[in-house]
Formats: C-alpha cells, structure tokens, sequence
C-alpha cells in the first residue's frame, strides 16, 4: 500500500454498525476458536456486542465498503487495542499492517503504550510483532501484548 494513496480510511464506527461488526468478528475467529476449542456461534458474536463502543471504535473502509474494524480505548497505562478484524478477502495485502502503522503512529505522538490480547496460535501475532509488540503473558487461550511507544527516532 502507498503510504501517499492508502486506499482506504477510517470512519467513526455507529450504534447501527454493531451487527454488522459481530458477523465479521465471528467470521474472522471462527477457525482460530474452533482450533482451540472455543468457538460458540453466540458467544463471538456477543462479546463485541457488549463491549461494544462506537466512541472508540473506527470502521476501516476500501473502496467504498466496509473492509474491517479496530477498537481502540483509553487503558491504565496506555491504550487497549481490541476488535481488529478485516474480512478474509481483505486480510494479507497490507490493509492490516497499513492500519496498524497508522494507530501506532497515533498512540506514540501521545506516548501511549498500547496493549492487546490475541489468541494463541493466531496468525495476527506475526503481525503485532512486526509492529513491535512483545509478549506480555499468555494463558493457555490468550497471548497478553504490549508495544512501549516509540520516540521520532523510532526506538
């Protein structure tokens, strides 16, 4: 993606993109909870449901349509980084490292930590590592990450 033309943006996320937003979440993690024996076609659409917060979360837009969705809240510390989805057809061409660059951006100009949890074994750990995320602790389920803000010379 070309940092001068990214093709895409981000849009404040609305009470009405809730639904839309949990059928791409349990879209997105159904294979990863299947894997380790967690999935529930309720419970993953649920949960963002109710930790749902149009306020903090931002809806990711590509040529005109909804691509994915991120969330990212004041946490003690920091900021939490949670719900970031892109859909199956938008995942490994660069939209999600674009994003993320652009949220970390943001959390360093603010010097803010930011922290996120990812299930084990998830492809997106690669991601949040490239991004400088390390590992925090992990559970048999979770990988608990974090990334210490970044000065302008990017250490």
């Amino acid at each position: 993606m070309d940092s001068r033309d990214p093709g895409w943006a981000l849009r404040a996320a609305t009470a009405a993109d809730v639904e839309t937003l949990a059928e791409l979440r349990a879209t997105v993690l159904r294979a990863d909870l299947e894997r380790v024996g967690r999935y529930d076609a309720h419970r993953v659409r649920q949960r963002l449901r109710d930790s749902f917060s149009p306020l903090h979360t931002s809806v990711i837009m590509t040529g005109g349509e909804l691509a994915g969705c991120v969330t990212v809240r004041p946490a003690e510390g920091g900021r939490l980084l949670e719900h970031f989805y892109l859909a199956p057809r938008h995942q490994g061409r660069g939209l999600g490292s674009a994003v993320l660059r652009t949220l970390m951006e943001r959390a360093d100009e603010q010097r803010a930590a930011v922290r996120l949890q990812v299930l084990q074994g998830s492809a997106a750990r690669r991601l949040y590592e490239r991004h400088g995320f390390v590992v925090e602790s992990e559970d048999p389920v979770d990988v608990f990450m974090v990334r210490p803000p970044r000065d302008g010379a990017g250490t």
